[in-house]
Order: C-alpha cells, then structure tokens, then sequence
C-alpha cells in the first residue's frame, strides 16, 4: 500500500474540478466511500468523483476505465458506471482521477444477498452479457491470464491463514488449488472480463443485486476469472443455478480454472479482513466472512470432471 501523501478533502475536490470542470464545480459534494484503491465523493445527484489514494497502480486503473467501459457490449443487464470526466495529475494533486455516473446500492459486503435466485440469475445475465469478444487492442491483465502467475500468492496465502487459523483445512485449499492449475488453458478467443467480482465491486438493494463497480482491472482473456463469483457473492447454493443459467455453458476445465481463481479471491477477502490489514488504507473487515463462506463452499465440493 502506498498511502497518498496528499490529503483528500472536499475543499480539494471542489478546487481540482474549478481547475478542470469548473462547469461541476457548484454541484453539493460529500464523501461517499473509501476504496481499496480509491475514494469515492459523491457529486450532485448522478456523478462521483474517483481519486486514488491507496496503491500505485490505482491511476492507470482510472485511465483503464475512462478509455474502455464504453467499448463494453451494450446495454449491460446491470449498471455500470458510466465514465464523464477525465481529471489530469496537476500541481494541487498528482495522479488521474475520474468523474462517473453515481449508483445507487449498497456493497454486498455490508448488505448481503438474501434473495438467492433473483441475484444469481441477474449475475448470470451480466457476466453472459459482457463476456462478448474483446477488440484485438483491449487492455490484458494477470487476471485474464493463466492461474501460474498467482499460485506463489496463493500458497503463501493459504500457509499464511493456516497459521492464523482462518483455513479449517489447507490440504482441502491445496487440492482445490491444485485441481485448478492442473485444468486445461483457455483456447477460446479473449472475452471481456471485470476481474475483480468480490462483494465490495457489485451493489445490493432490497437483497439482490443492482449494479457493479470498480472496472480497474477490465481486461480481455479467459472468462474463468469472472466465473468464480458465484462462489464469492452468492449464498450456498446459487453456484449451481449460476452455471446453469450462464451463457454459453462453461465446459469443465473452465469451471476447474474458475475454482482456481475463486480460492485466490476468498483468501484476498480473509488476508484482508481478518489477517492483519483491516488497518490500512481501505482495509475492509467485512471481506472476511464473504472470504471464509467461499473457501467453505469451495473445499466442500468437488471439482468437475474434465
């Protein structure tokens, strides 16, 4: 984490858009969330300001989605924030920052899903929605790649929260971990993918789903990383009526790949709220218990046969 030196206040914000959008300027202003990479001010009714605040990488990530989230299939079956305004690195704060469509919800890491079927199939139709082919010039990432380029995180995390007694059973993590690198690479083309479906990136109201956020680490490649959210946002049993659901039906090895990515998830959410950095900037205790119900359901189940 790299905690920006500069102190974000409203009488910040307001002054960087008098510098660049003065035309916002005047709208009411008040902070609306603290992010893992950025903090989010509301603006007027229907806008939000996003500015990094917490990690390096958290500037190029705002380019990322002021660039690409209009080339996404459209129209989406949930809504997802819409990019206005790009704000350049100045004199009064040094990194890019983002003026968006404001959405209404709340993060289902403080207002879980209670009703099950409606959520997963709303889930469903997003992610069949967006996995659309992605152009030949569309941003990659680690997480549309190959589960290899994350298995030392993953089994130092799971060494890590065996220590601290938040994995039950680590041979069970390490099997399931194991099945999934195992499982044959994508060989389709590169989809669309959000990356980052964990339950502080999607919104809740009246206890299913209503929006996602948080487009940073939008890329093109295999859909297996997306495909692991139902093990992370549902409650028990939406895993199943979500694959059912999902178009085209994933074959095996994907689902074995999805696995993979939903372990690295679950123990990000256990690392991050129960292991020692609820404290630091953007650190979120309410990711711990999402963490721990996915690594139960994954290390309960077994893997699909290829």
């Amino acid at each position: 984490m790299d905690h920006s030196a500069t102190e974000i206040t409203a009488d910040l914000v307001r002054q960087l858009l008098r510098d660049q959008h003065p035309d916002l300027a005047g709208l009411p202003l008040s902070l609306g969330a603290l992010g893992w990479d950025n903090q989010i001010w509301r603006l007027g009714d229907a806008l939000a300001v996003r500015l990094p605040w917490a990690t390096e990488t958290a500037g190029d990530r705002l380019r990322k989605e002021h660039a690409w989230l209009p080339a996404l299939p459209a129209p989406l079956p949930l809504p997802v924030p819409a990019p206005q305004r790009l704000g350049e690195p100045s004199e009064r704060f040094p990194h890019p920052w983002l003026v968006t469509t404001w959405l209404p919800g709340t993060p289902a890491d403080h207002a879980p899903i209670t009703r099950a079927d409606a959520a997963t199939d709303a889930l469903a139709a997003f992610l069949s929605a967006l996995h659309r082919p992605a152009p030949a010039t569309a941003p990659t990432g680690e997480r549309g790649g190959p589960l290899a380029a994350v298995a030392d995180g993953v089994l130092r995390g799971i060494a890590s929260a065996a220590e601290l007694g938040l994995v039950p059973d680590p041979d069970a993590a390490r099997a399931v971990w194991a099945d999934a690198v195992a499982a044959p690479a994508w060989t389709g083309p590169a989809l669309w993918i959000h990356g980052d479906l964990h339950p502080a990136n999607v919104l809740t109201r009246d206890g299913t789903l209503c929006g996602v956020i948080d487009f940073g680490d939008l890329c093109a490649g295999d859909p297996a990383c997306d495909l692991a959210a139902p093990w992370n946002l549902l409650p028990d049993g939406g895993v199943e009526r979500f694959h059912r659901a999902y178009r085209p039906t994933a074959d095996p090895a994907t689902l074995r790949r999805a696995r993979g990515w939903a372990l690295f998830r679950a123990l990000g959410g256990i690392h991050v709220g129960e292991a020692g950095l609820r404290g630091r900037p953007g650190g979120k205790p309410t990711w711990g218990p999402p963490g721990r119900a996915a690594l139960r359901r994954l290390t309960a189940t077994a893997a699909p046969t290829a």
